[in-house]
Formats: C-alpha cells, sequence, structure tokens
C-alpha cells in the first residue's frame, strides 16, 4: 500500500476479516496487444444501471477501473489504509477526524474537506442510500480546508473501513446534479478519467496525469460490457480484449492455462425466498421445504466445473475466521411435506428469477426446479441480465431468486452486508425479510468493537438469518478472471473490488 493506518487504529482495524485470498498480480493471457499504444481493453460483465452512479452497483466499476477513491481504501487483508485521507483518528465512541492529502479531481478542482462533505452529504440523502449506509447515519464537518469530522448517531467501530466502500467515493462537486443525478464523468480523482460513456455497451477512461500517487503505466482503458460469458471468454481468445472477468467455469479450461486465473472469492451462491406477506414463501413450512428440497453441493462439479466449495453458510472459506467461529442453526421449523406443499400451493406457481450475467446461474435455476419440481412445487423460471431485473427484484414481484453475492464487497466488514440484506429496513432485502431476533443479532454484532466478539456475533447473526430459511446457501465460488499474456499488474480480489490500478501495463 502507499502509506500506513495511523498509529492507535491497528485494534479497530484489526476488524477487517482477515482473507484467505490477496492481491496478486495476473500474468496470464491469450494474445493480442492492444493497438493503440499502451491502452488496456477490458470485458465486463454487468453493463450499468445507473449510467455509472456510485449509489447503484455500479460504484464497483468506479473501483474496479481506479477512477474514484474513497477517504479510506482496502489493503491485501482487508483493513483500512489511507487513501485520499493521509490519516485519521477516533476521538470518542461516535467520533473521527480525518487528515485530508492533498490531491485534484479530474475537473482540475483541489480535494478539500468542503468537497468531501458534500460528497458525504449527497449519499447520506440520496433517493436510494448507498447499502453501506443501511445502517449507520454519517454527518460530516468541514473543520479547515484539510480536515473532515464524521461523527454517527452510535459508535460505529468499523467507520474507517465503511468510508472504503465504492459507493462513498468522493467525486467533483459538479458531479452532482439536480434531481439526485450523479456523474463520475470527469470528476473522480483516480489515475483513470472516464471521458466517454455510451449507453451500457461502452466506455473510454484516459490517463489522469494529475493523479495523487503517480502516473499510471497505462495510457487509457477501453471497456466494453459483455454480459454474455461466453462472449466474454471468446473475447479474450480472440485478442479482442486484454482482461476478461468472470470467465464461466464452462470456458475457464477451454482457455489456454497461463490465460485463467482462479481466486477464491468471498461471493457466495444462494436461493432467496421473498418472504413478504401474500406470497407463496410466507409459509414459513414451504420454505423449510424448500430449505430441505435444495441440494447446493449437486452444482459444483455439474454446474461450476470444480470452481466452486458446498456452501457451509452465508460466509465460506475466502472468510478465514467464518468456520471455527460458526453457530448451530437451531429453532427451524418443520418442513411441510410433498403432499402438503402440493395442497397449500394449488393453482399457485413459484416465479424463480436468475440473472444472465454470471452463466452459471440459469443453469442452476435449472437445476433447483427440478429439486422444488420434486417436493411438490410448481416452477417457472424468468432468465433476464441484471439490469432488467433489479427493480423487479427489490420490490418483491419474484417468489425465489438464485442469486451470486460478494458478501464482503461493500465495507469489507460482514456486519453492513448482514444489514443490507437481511434487517427489516435493510435497502437490498431483497426476500423482504422482517425478524425481530434477526434484527436484534445484527445489531449486536455492529456494536461489538472486540475483534473476536465481533465475528464471534456476526457467525450468530448468520445463524439467526438462516434459521428464518429467507436464504438457503449453495455454494461458494471460486472466480476466473482471464488475462492476456501480454499484460502485467492485473489485481485479482477475493472481494472483487479491485482490477487495474497504477500498476497494471501491457509488457
Amino acid at each position: 500500500m502507499r502509506t500506513s493506518p495511523s498509529r492507535g487504529l491497528l485494534t479497530v482495524l484489526a476488524l477487517a476479516p482477515l482473507l484467505a485470498g490477496c492481491f496478486v498480480s495476473g500474468e496470464g493471457g491469450s494474445g493480442g496487444k492492444a493497438a493503440s499504444g499502451g491502452r488496456l481493453r477490458i470485458a465486463l460483465a454487468v453493463p450499468p444501471v445507473q449510467a455509472l452512479s456510485p449509489y447503484s452497483n455500479d460504484a464497483t466499476v468506479l473501483s474496479k477501473l481506479s477512477v474514484a477513491e474513497g477517504l479510506t481504501e482496502l489493503d491485501e487483508d482487508g483493513a483500512a489504509a489511507p487513501a485520499l485521507a493521509k490519516s485519521w483518528k477516533q476521538t470518542n465512541g461516535t467520533t473521527w477526524t480525518f487528515e485530508l492529502r492533498k490531491a485534484t479531481f479530474q475537473d482540475g478542482t483541489e480535494v478539500t474537506a468542503e468537497s468531501v462533505v458534500n460528497a458525504l452529504d449527497h449519499a447520506g440523502a440520496a433517493e436510494t442510500r448507498p447499502r453501506v449506509l443501511s445502517d449507520v447515519t454519517l454527518t460530516a464537518k468541514a473543520e479547515d480546508a484539510d480536515t473532515v469530522t464524521i461523527t454517527t448517531k452510535t459508535a460505529d467501530p468499523v467507520l474507517p473501513l465503511r468510508l472504503a466502500s465504492p459507493a462513498l467515493g468522493i467525486l467533483a462537486p459538479k458531479a452532482y446534479g439536480k434531481g439526485g443525478t450523479v456523474s463520475p464523468v470527469g470528476t473522480g480523482t483516480g489515475p483513470f478519467e472516464i471521458t466517454k460513456l455510451t449507453g451500457k455497451s461502452k466506455a473510454t477512461l484516459d490517463r489522469y496525469d494529475g493523479y495523487w500517487g503517480g502516473r499510471a503505466k497505462s495510457s487509457g482503458i477501453d471497456v466494453t460490457w459483455i454480459a454474455d460469458g461466453t462472449a466474454r471468454a471468446n473475447a479474450l481468445r480472440s485478442g479482442d480484449v486484454d482482461i476478461a472477468e468472470w470467465i464461466p467455469t464452462a470456458q475457464a479450461k477451454l482457455l489456454d492455462k497461463d490465460t485463467r486465473h482462479e481466486v477464491s472469492s468471498v461471493r457466495t451462491d444462494s436461493l432467496i425466498l421473498n418472504t413478504r406477506t401474500g406470497g407463496i414463501f410466507a409459509d414459513k413450512t414451504l420454505r423449510a421445504a424448500a430449505r430441505e428440497a435444495v441440494d447446493g453441493s449437486a452444482l459444483v462439479d455439474s454446474v461450476f466445473g470444480g470452481y466452486a466449495d458446498p456452501a457451509q453458510g452465508l460466509f465460506g472459506p475466502a472468510v478465514s475466521w467464518a468456520a471455527d467461529n460458526r453457530v448451530a442453526v437451531t429453532a427451524r421449523v418443520g418442513a411441510a411435506t410433498t403432499a402438503q406443499v402440493k395442497a397449500k400451493t394449488k393453482g399457485k406457481t413459484v416465479r424463480l428469477a436468475a440473472i444472465t450475467n454470471r452463466a452459471e446461474l440459469p443453469e442452476a435455476a435449472t437445476v433447483l426446479q427440478q429439486q422444488l419440481e420434486k417436493a411438490g412445487f410448481t416452477v417457472k423460471q424468468d432468465i433476464r441480465e441484471y439490469t432488467q431485473m433489479e427493480a423487479d427484484l427489490l420490490a418483491g414481484k419474484y417468489d425465489a431468486l438464485v442469486f451470486s453475492r460478494v458478501t464482503l464487497l461493500d465495507t469489507g466488514d460482514a456486519v453492513a452486508y448482514l444489514a443490507s440484506d437481511f434487517t427489516s429496513d435493510g435497502v437490498y432485502n431483497i426476500a423482504g425479510l422482517k425478524d425481530a431476533e434477526v434484527d436484534q443479532a445484527i445489531k449486536a454484532a455492529a456494536e461489538e468493537d472486540d475483534t473476536a466478539r465481533r465475528q464471534q456475533k456476526i457467525m450468530r447473526a448468520e445463524a439467526e438469518v438462516l434459521r428464518t430459511d429467507a436464504v438457503v446457501p449453495l455454494v461458494h465460488e471460486k472466480v476466473v478472471q482471464g488475462i492476456a499474456t501480454d499484460v502485467e499488474g492485473v489485481l485479482l480480489d477475493p472481494r472483487e473490488r479491485s482490477l487495474v490500478d497504477v500498476d497494471t501495463r501491457l509488457k
């Protein structure tokens, strides 16, 4: 990393989950040098949902491509490290002070305390709040030109981790328009500047020579969004791109071995059941029947080609402390029998959704449909690209979803994932779960500032979530990234929020 965290924060920063994997430089690939003087060509999987607004899932793109930065970032071990803030200190349980480094936005204006406050205020006031803010309210104040004080309503021991979220990237004041619109085009602080965004298909990035961290080794990046995984793999094989993310497991072994790079991921694939009143799975006994019917281990070889582990819970082997702290799930309701399932669901069809952006998910949905139908359910699939169904998923218009979730994406801290996805007021609560015991367990974990005890409470919260059968973990994925042999310095990140930085280049 560029610098070390400020002294006195080791206890707080140790709360970051340690990962079994780490950042490494990829040196593999298929061929074909970029034709435009050191520019990288990258194929990404998920097209922009909201024109690369940081308040949507698009935020991760800004992080992967080193366009925008937060006050902090995560280092190789998942701990908070300096980014736009060069140091920080905690003055009391709810107050932190951050000292800014000298940096400029890509529009030439300076990064000041006021611009940081402006960015954080807009994030907090967004119509759809970023998931990272689902369990906390921040108040930012400029003390002087280079000092920002951030307070929280309640103690937040992992605030430095939270501020590393791609959704809390600091953009220039001109990025924030009327009606809550946010544009990262030419307004970030990273080594690469978005100069052109073409709908949901392409983006052009040029090197930003004013970057505080030094001049990038690549002159720019040409991004193409290719939702079809086979097409991404083919683009790498043919030399049309230098980097292709998320190679489908069925395609991975067709690549030259020097072009495929496997990384143990914090990504867990699950069957999410819609618990909202009026739906099929509002009935707990039917949720239990679905859980008993589903066998994720059947997917490991048949669908994922061995690039996955059977799910042990919400958190897999890439979260190194999870297994030792796992809590047995108790007090589950009894499952409806096959006859009861048929009687309770007579005339009703389970609407099973899956997204095409990860090629394995539609295949998994077909296997799960067969398993559910064997248990007495009638199932109909709806397979679409994620951006086409996100709003409907959040609105509860499906009964079940085969979903792939990077559990430590938003903050690097597991509590934020649990809070956004499973609390009663969670902003990404696709299951529509409202359970007081779940809420309390997650709240208890959020308030704990001792590392070991926090991890224990996270796993107790996991057990409470699993008790409800709102989510049925299937597998823990191993992500395969495709990298051309003439590229070096690619970041293989278990959290999937980093891909290129100042050192990524063509050889």
